[in-house]
């Protein structure tokens, strides 16, 4: 044991205690017990039983313990972007995909060609770069994965001002911001611009962030520490004060969380409140038509209640979507498919490119900090064995039909959330923002309402 540290060996871990014991005692208080040096008895905090504490101390631990319930920021509201919570539309069970028969898998094939059909297979490149990243890209200290990174934030920035939404007045929401490098590159981007404000959304404590680097008097950092699932837009203190046009962006939104993010733009924020509680108004008819109308007169009845500026999302892990949160659920049904074809597709989409594991396990020979773990890698390894198919379906679907399958899988749940912006007024489109050698997840979701509905920047 390291001199000054408690001396009892974590079998677990494979290496001793590194808490400092008290003045001539060899074991901390957690493992004192243990060895027979501490009479005080300790035992499991009720709040979370991975740690313990000194019995006679309960309640003094109970009002800092760090698990603890804290209180609720303001901007929390719960299940406000979940979606609807229809029980008789979630199939009960699962069924792994290896345990289908033959038959029953050409069936389902079949319904994702006929679905897909009309669709547009090969979605248009637009691979672009922008000056505000030309140094870090041409930094000869940089890696193999950092330069990966920074190419897709590049090609992000510069798709962002294609679409002329890098300017002042404007509230920038990242959401799964996690170092919030997108973020930071953009405020590089919007150097000299004014009333710029960043919104930074995560729900776990993140290491490396880049927080202290944004210096810049004319723009403003806050963190949001919460579920996307029960952000209220409208209730975050700095943005109800400025009342800014949002622009929402996002890099690698895994499944659902990507589903999250768009009701929480297009509806949560958007929508109209009535009365002094400000709940939801109820929700009308969900056929096309109405949908657009209803939205349009809210929009028009407060003035308050204007659509995003634009919506930039680099998709990806379609295999961790959910039925109950997902935002294309009309149009899957309007293409004759329910949550059990969705469930299977949503699986099915690793094939896209799990078929890549191996060649990119080799290539991985060196190791990587926490911070600059490649993409490739971080998603490769979400893939569970039994679903890519590569052993049971072995005879029935080549590599190059379960790639093909797993991209019409992704295709599909994609246009099902293009069809949703659409709905509501909104110029939605798909493209391939990088190549598929930086990044095996290469397609951008862009989205910027109708002229007439467009926000005026704030200056």
């Amino acid at each position: 044991p390291v001199p000054g540290r408690c001396a009892y060996f974590v079998e677990r871990k494979k290496r001793f205690c590194k808490m400092i014991p008290a003045p001539g005692r060899r074991f901390c208080g957690e493992h004192g017990q243990l060895e027979g040096e501490n009479d005080r008895k300790r035992i499991p905090c009720p709040l979370d039983p991975k740690h313990t504490v000194y019995e006679d101390q309960l309640q003094k631990h109970l009002k800092k313990c760090n698990s603890r319930e804290k209180p609720k920021p303001v901007y929390f509201v719960q299940d406000i972007n979940a979606g609807l919570k229809d029980v008789a539309e979630i199939p009960e069970k699962q069924v792994p995909i290896s345990s289908l028969s033959k038959e029953e898998l050409e069936n389902l094939i079949i319904k994702l060609k006929k679905a897909s059909n009309g669709l547009e297979l090969r979605l248009k490149e637009q691979i672009l770069s922008h000056q505000a990243l030309q140094e870090a890209l041409n930094d000869p200290k940089n890696g193999e994965s950092a330069s990966k990174h920074l190419k897709q934030q590049a090609s992000i920035l510069g798709n962002m001002e294609k679409l002329h939404l890098l300017g002042p007045g404007r509230c920038f929401v990242e959401f799964g911001a996690g170092r919030g490098k997108l973020s930071h590159w953009v405020d590089v981007a919007l150097r000299n611009v004014e009333n710029v404000q960043f919104l930074l959304v995560e729900r776990a404590t993140t290491r490396f962030k880049v927080d202290g680097k944004h210096k810049r008097r004319d723009s403003v950092f806050e963190r949001l520490r919460v579920d996307i699932q029960h952000l209220c837009l409208k209730k975050v203190p700095i943005l109800e004060k400025t009342k800014l046009p949002v622009v929402g962006i996002g890099k690698h939104l895994c499944g659902a969380a990507t589903d999250l993010a768009l009701r929480c733009l297009v509806e949560s924020y958007t929508a109209c409140f009535d009365g002094e509680n400000e709940e939801p108004a109820p929700k009308r008819s969900r056929t096309d038509k109405t949908e657009v109308a209803s939205n349009n007169s809210d929009n028009e009845s407060n003035n308050d209640c204007k659509p995003v500026a634009g919506i930039v999302i680099a998709l990806c892990c379609h295999h961790k979507c959910d039925w109950t949160h997902y935002v294309g659920r009309e149009f899957f049904k309007s293409a004759g498919l329910g949550p059990v074809e969705f469930n299977y597709f949503q699986r099915m989409s690793s094939w896209a490119t799990c078929g890549m594991r191996e060649m990119v396990t080799k290539a991985s020979t060196s190791e990587e900090s926490d911070e600059q773990t490649s993409d490739t890698e971080h998603h490769e390894q979400t893939f569970s064995k039994t679903e890519s198919g590569s052993d049971t379906l072995q005879g029935i679907l080549t590599v190059e039909e379960r790639k093909e399958i797993g991209c019409l899988c992704k295709l599909l749940i994609d246009h099902g959330r293009i069809e949703y912006l659409k709905q509501r007024g909104y110029k939605a489109a798909l493209q391939y923002y990088t190549e598929s050698a930086v990044s095996l997840e290469n397609v951008l979701l862009t989205a910027v309402p109708s002229p007439s509905l467009i926000p005026e920047p704030t200056t």
